[in-house]
């Protein structure tokens, strides 16, 4: 019974973030909608704070589930895959009712960046990132470390563009511009520099 009242509102706490605003929503309202009491809710909760950060982490980690297993889901080589990112981004943008990236969104709403709101946002990007820095090194790439950022970048642009414009194109947008990126070799010179700097200890 514990788990279903912790579950419910994590839900309703969910939905009504995304659709209104963490500042919008007061804890009555979320109390309202799961059907939760107030007592039950701060033995889940010590705080409507500690609920948000409940919540990104949840959606974070169903995120980036789905994502992956989306990807994989694809069947495609290693070396596509970096690309297939945005093909499964615009996918999720084609859902409906995006009203944008909920951690862009938190980030906004919690201004402070040493907030634990903020930090459980930016933990969710640098999760992406390390994703997107796994499949290009899965695909041979010796510049992932490099590249990964610049496709996030192209990730967070294609987020707050497909808001702006009501459709997923921004997605196939910088999916173009990433493969344009991936046409470009790196420069063997720089692997062996590198290691160069690695194995002096940052010397090189």
């Amino acid at each position: 019974m514990a788990v279903q009242a912790r579950e419910r509102l994590l839900t309703a706490a969910e939905d009504l973030f995304y659709a209104e605003g963490i500042r919008a929503v007061g804890v009555e309202r979320i109390l309202t909608v799961s059907g939760v009491g107030r007592a039950s809710f701060y033995r889940h909760f010590a705080s409507k704070d500690e609920l948000v950060i409940a919540v990104l982490t949840r959606t974070d980690e169903r995120w980036r589930a789905w994502l992956q297993e989306t990807i994989t889901g694809y069947g495609l080589p290693a070396a596509e895959r970096p690309i297939a990112l945005f093909d499964a981004l615009g996918e999720w943008l084609d859902g409906a009712g995006y009203r944008g990236c909920a951690f862009i969104n938190a980030m906004v709403e919690a201004a402070d960046r040493t907030s634990p709101i903020h930090e459980v946002a930016t933990a969710h990007k640098d999760a992406v990132t390390d994703y997107l820095n796994q499949l290009l090194a899965e695909a041979g790439r010796d510049d992932h470390e490099n590249l990964a950022p610049e496709l996030m970048l192209l990730v967070e642009g294609a987020l707050v563009t497909s808001l702006r414009e009501g459709t997923s194109e921004g997605a196939a947008r910088a999916g173009r511009i990433a493969r344009v990126l991936l046409a470009r070799q790196p420069d063997p010179r720089d692997a062996v520099r590198r290691r160069l700097r690695v194995v002096n200890g940052g010397i090189r």
